[in-house]
């Protein structure tokens, strides 16, 4: 690392080995989070070569952290988390208890105190804030009922972190005096809580005022500079203040803000304006993990690793999964939410930390929290995609209950294939496909909309109009919209290189069935025509074509008409 410049180069070098060996797991077909947590390994202290700044990539994997946070926040109401309250807060501080247990049980058999063995199982206890999102939004479940309630006990467990970074310094210092101050701990518990409550009181009172205001006066300038820059001021600005004026955390700072804007009409700018900043600092994340782990452990310590690792995925996901069942909560959101905790993060390295400088933990149990990270987030990928094949299994099944529950119905949203014959197929509900679905509508023409958010989905049913929630990557997802029998399929979504693998493999399967898409770029517009799709349209040709038609209506161009589309030619 150059000894002047350790910030360039630890996002410099950590990126472009992200990009690597994230590229190569992408085409071993494998998760390209394998490859960030490889380059990781291979920047960090305990392998040769360039070693880089630990402080720095752990502070640039907070503000991933807490980007992700605020753009979760952005599309998460406080009306969708207290929806899940009766699930969340009891299932997250119940499987908190279990994975102490679980830990202890552990330390035992170690030889290790018991105050070590309580610390380890806590460590153990919280999910990786990233890892969950991620996850999610993979799985297109940010915002079914299933999702909601991951996030709710995410929530849950930070808060319940947050206690556990105030109360050990109190824990350290009774176990090292002889007269301890019970009441003390209890004075410190009481404070953290007022803290807590203050603050979102704060941001439910004040910021739901001036949050959305300050967002909507920088729109108003017009420029995109200060409305991006104003966006990213109340993001990291309000999560920072968390911190040092609440104790709360980061990403729970950074959540409470981007909630508080989903109230605005922007929130949708806003989060598509930190996407990309949001995906960046969430690969250097991984890629800080990465470093933190010293492959030697195992090497010294299989079998420990290996326990560790079994409570974190079976062990933590088991109680999880028998918590939300008795909460009679579906089998699905029940398996949806104990493989998304199958997995432990940044608070289970903070914890460890602590309780090493404090004593309460030694440096194998540290080190052992690290590994398990590593190989539990190495190992969700892989967990959810047999969700995906088990559900796909059992869904028949769950579909002969006679008389099921609404609440049932919410979670696990059964669908049953459409009907429908010589339709259009429209991908996508948003700014595009609302429009291009009113137009439909509006001549009377046979149509289903396949739609990845759940509420867009309910909305479209509540009009009348034929919708399927699910991922177009899926090819069931087309079956369930009667693409055999469509005629025509129109990607109203702007991920232009994905749409041409969907419709390479629809046209595959589909010899008839036409495809038109739209693109931003000339290089987009070239993979959907060799991808096999009919008709390309081009954003910026179309909008030269728009205006330059409009000059002519307004007799502003005066022209003969063969020069109409050389001259279009040469505005785009």
């Amino acid at each position: 690392m150059h000894p002047s410049t350790p910030l360039i180069s630890m996002i410099a070098i950590g990126l472009a080995g992200a990009y690597i060996l994230g590229m190569i797991a992408n085409r071993l077909k494998i998760s390209p989070l394998v490859g960030y947590l490889l380059a990781g390994i291979m920047i960090g202290p305990f392998t040769p070569g360039f070693e880089g700044d630990l402080h720095i990539a752990h502070e640039l994997s907070e503000l991933g952290v807490m980007l992700l946070m605020f753009g979760v926040g952005l599309h998460f109401s406080l009306k969708d988390l207290l929806s899940v309250k009766y699930v969340a807060i009891p299932g997250a501080l119940l499987q908190i208890a279990s994975a102490i247990v679980f830990g202890w049980i552990f330390s035992t058999v170690l030889g290790w105190s018991t105050i070590s063995g309580l610390v380890f199982g806590l460590c153990l206890s919280t999910a990786s804030t990233v890892v969950l999102l991620r996850a999610l939004e993979e799985q297109q479940l940010l915002e079914t009922m299933r999702g909601k309630i991951a996030i709710g006990w995410l929530i849950v467990e930070d808060l319940a972190m947050v206690l556990a970074l105030v109360l050990l310094p109190a824990v350290a210092e009774m176990l090292q005096q002889e007269n301890a101050n019970f009441s003390n701990m209890l004075g410190d518990f009481a404070i953290t809580i007022g803290k807590v409550i203050a603050f979102v009181a704060v941001m439910l009172i004040i910021g739901k005022r001036v949050i959305p205001w300050l967002i909507a006066r920088s729109a108003a300038t017009g420029s995109r500079e200060l409305f991006t820059l104003s966006v990213l001021a109340i993001a990291l600005g309000i999560a920072y203040g968390s911190v040092h004026l609440f104790d709360v955390s980061f990403a729970l700072g950074a959540f409470f803000a981007g909630m508080i804007l989903n109230e605005s009409e922007l929130s949708h700018r806003a989060a598509n304006d930190t996407l990309p900043l949001r995906d960046a600092f969430a690969v250097l994340f991984f890629v800080s993990v990465g470093m933190l782990f010293d492959p030697m452990i195992l090497v010294e310590s299989p079998l420990s690793v290996l326990a560790t690792v079994i409570i974190i995925v079976f062990g933590k996901s088991i109680a999880a999964y028998l918590l939300v069942r008795l909460l009679r909560k579906p089998k699905r959101t029940a398996l949806t939410v104990s493989i998304s905790l199958a997995q432990i993060g940044e608070f289970a390295f903070i914890l460890a930390g602590l309780a090493v400088s404090l004593g309460l933990l030694d440096e194998q149990g540290r080190n052992l929290v690290l590994a398990g990270s590593i190989i539990s987030i190495l190992l969700n990928p892989i967990l959810f995609t047999y969700l995906e094949k088990f559900t796909h299994k059992t869904e028949e099944q769950e579909n002969l209950v006679t008389v099921p529950q609404k609440e049932e119905l919410e979670d696990d949203f059964h669908q049953s294939p459409l009907t429908l014959k010589d339709h259009i197929i429209l991908v996508g509900d948003g700014r595009v496909g609302s429009l291009i679905g009113n137009k439909l509508r509006a001549k009377s023409i046979p149509f289903a909309v396949i739609e990845a958010s759940h509420s867009h989905v309910e909305k479209l049913h509540e009009e009348g109009v034929d919708a399927i929630f699910g991922n177009v990557k899926d090819i069931e997802t087309l079956e369930l919209a009667a693409v055999q029998d469509a005629r025509l399929v129109m990607f109203a979504t702007p991920n232009a290189y994905e749409n041409a693998d969907i419709i390479k493999e629809l046209k595959e399967k589909y010899p008839h069935i036409k495809a038109i898409s739209y693109a931003t770029y000339s290089d987009e517009k070239e993979a959907l025509l060799e991808s096999g799709a009919d008709v390309v349209i081009h954003s910026s040709r179309e909008v030269a074509r728009s205006m330059f038609e409009s000059c002519l209506v307004m007799g502003e161009c005066a022209i003969e008409p063969n020069e109409t589309e050389e001259l279009i030619l040469v505005k785009n």
